[in-house]
């Protein structure tokens, strides 16, 4: 028995039919169930294997998932870039590596090729989101760009780290000009040869995203920890909540797009831009990287910010406390006068609200008008991530002082949502409250 396998496995409770994956645990058989999850049996309880398929080459495999020979589905282009959804356990380090093709990828979401025709899957790079930067973001906008124009691709799925993910997001929100079709962006918190991966259901749902009328991009991930439905996020709201539950993704200061659940069944929660197959996509992927994203605390000390003026920094976010504040003059650590200084100097300075959720707002106190008044820009209910992100790309654009405060306060991709309400933050359970 061979991993690729096709098996009947006997146990006390009944009969298990699955492919064997190669296991992380020597104790443990690993099988893909038709449903596309991943199960371990331990075997102790195994009363009897039977083989009733050999596993098949990769280029057959390939041939499959690829739907060639397939009527009647529409066409999607998948993009793989690296991250957790592309690696498994290495049993002989204990650490994990990438798949080494994409059909080993593909492999753990059988039901794909019931819902899309997979016409190319493409591959850039493969690294961990951590490593990324402005130059792998323009790389995937152009590869999106080329296939999201393809008459034959309803849609773009692209498979990412979770670890930085929110900021591709952003970046490609900003990047993809004139969006015609669904663009989305998935991931797994759990290695693909777990039995806990999340790889089939966020691939499933993703499918069907990408089939769908939304012409966002958007984050596509677990709901709630269980395996029943996802949300699909606007890449400008989507932020990463935690190291390791399985729906780490939240949609912040908004409401999720839509829920998706197994079957292709989708719920519209909010507004989007609808699909329009006669637009052609191009990228405006110029961007600044002398841009710095930095998070203000008790007792920080002004000379970071004459240290990033010195080194040539054009724009600075700030992560302000509260409604947009740092130490002014009641302070012995005054930010005002650098400020002041990086603002003469050309430096564009804009604040984020770095409680995450809520909206800045400068008239309410003294020192934030003060702060207004020495030039910052005030960036509502952004998120720090996505500010970072647009704010780069905007200096990528211009270095016009007057049409970078324009852009910056422009909601171009909604980035910025105007009514905040109780049911755009989070409840007791930490998910979005819906209802």
């Amino acid at each position: 028995m061979a991993a690729g396998d096709i098996v009947i496995v006997k146990t006390e409770k009944g009969e298990i039919k699955g492919t064997e994956l190669e296991s992380h645990d020597s104790s443990i058989i690993l099988l893909k169930l038709e449903s596309g999850y991943n199960i371990g049996i331990e075997k102790s309880k195994i009363k009897g294997i039977k083989i009733i398929g050999k596993a098949k080459s990769s280029e057959i495999a390939t041939a499959e998932m690829k739907g060639k020979g397939e009527k009647g589905k529409k066409g999607i282009s998948i993009i793989i870039t690296g991250g957790t959804i592309s690696s498994k356990l290495d049993s002989s380090t204990g650490a994990v590596k990438w798949l080494m093709k994409p059909e080993q990828l593909l492999a753990l979401a059988p039901k794909l090729k019931e819902i899309v025709k997979i016409n190319s899957i493409e591959k850039p790079f493969m690294i961990a989101s951590e490593n990324m930067s402005a130059e792998h973001w323009r790389m995937i906008a152009k590869t999106a760009a080329k296939e999201l124009n393809k008459k034959e691709n309803a849609g773009v799925i692209i498979t990412h780290g979770t670890d930085t993910l929110h900021f591709t997001a952003a970046a490609l929100s900003f990047m993809l000009k004139d969006l015609n079709k669904p663009v989305i962006l998935t991931y797994a918190q759990r290695s693909t040869d777990r039995g806990s991966t999340d790889t089939s259901l966020n691939l499933t749902c993703s499918a069907y995203a990408a089939l769908s009328n939304i012409a966002e991009v958007m984050l596509v991930g677990h709901a709630t920890s269980e395996d029943r439905e996802c949300i699909a996020i606007r890449g400008t709201k989507a932020r990463k909540m935690h190291t390791s539950r399985r729906d780490t993704f939240k949609s912040i200061n908004a409401l999720p797009i839509a829920e998706i659940d197994e079957n292709g069944k989708i719920k519209e929660i909010s507004e989007f831009r609808k699909r329009d197959d006669k637009k052609k996509v191009s990228v405006e992927g110029a961007f600044e990287e002398n841009v710095a994203l930095i998070k203000y605390y008790p007792g920080a000390k002004p000379d970071i910010l004459d240290f990033l003026i010195e080194k040539g920094y054009k724009g600075i976010v700030i992560e302000a406390t509260g409604l947009g504040h740092v130490a002014t003059s009641e302070s012995k650590y005054d930010w005002l006068p650098s400020i002041k200084k990086a603002v003469a100097s050309g430096t564009t300075v804009c604040f984020a609200p770095q409680t995450i959720f809520g909206r800045l707002n400068p008239n309410v106190y003294s020192p934030g008008r003060q702060l207004l008044e020495a030039g910052v820009i005030f960036l509502e209910d952004i998120l720090p991530e996505t500010a970072y992100v647009k704010l780069g790309w905007v200096l990528g654009k211009t270095k016009k002082s007057s049409e970078i405060r324009e852009l910056m306060l422009k909601n171009i991709a909604g980035e910025f949502n105007e009514k905040l309400s109780e049911k755009g933050f989070l409840n007791n359970s930490g998910n979005p409250v819906l209802d």
